[in-house]
C-alpha cells in the first residue's frame, strides 16, 4: 500500500475506535451528544446494545490497523480491501436504516480508499 493510502487506511480505523469509545464506554455521556436523532432516555435502556455494537466498530477497526503492519504489499492490501468493504457495506446499512449522516461519515470514506486502491 502506498502512504497516501495507508493514511486513509488509519483514519478510517481511528474512526473506528472512538465508535467503539462511544458506544462501549460513553454511551450515556457523550453519545446522546453525538447521536442527536436518538431520544436521550434511551440511551440508559440501550447501553449494552450499544457496547456490543461498539465492539464490532473495534473489530473492523483491529483489521484495518492489522493490514498497516503486514510487511507483503499485497496481503496488506487484500486485507485492507477487505475490511474497507466491511466498513463500506455496515456504512450503506445504517445508511439506509438508521441515518443518511452514516452514509458519509462511515460509507463514503472507505468506498472512496477503496476507489483509490482500486486506482493505484
Amino acid at each position: 500500500m502506498t502512504p497516501v493510502i495507508m493514511i486513509f487506511v488509519g483514519l478510517i480505523a481511528l474512526l473506528h475506535c472512538y465508535i467503539l469509545w462511544l458506544e462501549m464506554f460513553a454511551w450515556t455521556t457523550r453519545a446522546p451528544k453525538v447521536f442527536t436523532q436518538i431520544p436521550k432516555e434511551l440511551f440508559g435502556p440501550t447501553k449494552v446494545l450499544a457496547g456490543n455494537q461498539g465492539l464490532y466498530n473495534g473489530f473492523l477497526a483491529a483489521g484495518l490497523i492489522w493490514s498497516l503492519f503486514i510487511r507483503q504489499p499485497e496481503w496488506a492490501g487484500n486485507v485492507a480491501i477487505f475490511f474497507l468493504a466491511c466498513v463500506a457495506i455496515a456504512g450503506i446499512y445504517g445508511a439506509a436504516t438508521a441515518s443518511r449522516r452514516i452514509f458519509f461519515v462511515q460509507a463514503l470514506p472507505a468506498l472512496l480508499t477503496l476507489a483509490l486502491i482500486a486506482l493505484l
